[in-house]
C-alpha cells in the first residue's frame, strides 16, 4: 500500500500545521476531547512522523476510554521516540485498561525510577493500585 503524502498534496506549510495543532491543543486544554480528537486524527494523517501529534492522539484515545486505539497510537509514538516517558506511562494505563496487567506492571516497574518525579510517582501509584 502506497503512503499518501497529504502534506505535499495539500501544500501545507509548517505554520499551517502549527495552527491546526494549536487549535486542537486548545480544545484539549479546555476538556473538549472529542473536538481535539478530530484535529489530532487529521494531524497524524497529514504528518504521520510527528511525535507530538502521535503522543497526543494516543493520550486522547486513552482519556476517551478507547484502549485499543490508545495502545496502537502510543506504540506508534514510541516507535518514533522510544524513550518518551509520558508516552510510556500512558501505555501502562492503556495496557491496564485492556487487562494486560503483566506487561503494564513490567513497564511501570521500569518507570518508577524515572528522574521525572511525576512519572516516577504515577508509576509507583499504578504499581500499588494494581499489585
Amino acid at each position: 500500500m502506497a503512503i499518501v503524502n497529504w502534506r505535499a498534496i495539500l501544500g501545507w506549510t509548517d505554520e499551517q500545521l502549527e495552527e491546526l495543532r494549536f487549535t486542537g491543543f486548545s480544545f484539549l486544554r479546555e476538556g473538549h476531547y472529542n473536538k481535539a480528537l478530530i484535529f489530532f486524527e487529521a494531524l497524524v494523517v497529514i504528518d504521520p512522523t510527528s511525535i507530538y501529534d502521535n503522543q497526543t492522539l494516543g493520550a486522547l484515545y486513552l482519556q476517551l476510554g478507547k484502549g485499543k486505539k490508545a495502545l496502537s497510537r502510543l506504540d506508534q509514538a514510541l516507535a518514533l521516540d522510544p524513550m518518551h516517558e509520558p508516552t510510556q506511562i500512558n501505555k501502562v494505563k492503556a495496557l491496564l485498561m485492556l487487562g494486560q496487567k503483566v506487561e503494564a506492571m513490567e513497564l511501570a516497574e521500569t518507570l518508577k525510577t524515572s528522574e521525572d518525579s511525576t512519572i516516577a510517582n504515577d508509576a509507583s501509584a499504578l504499581l500499588l493500585a494494581y499489585h
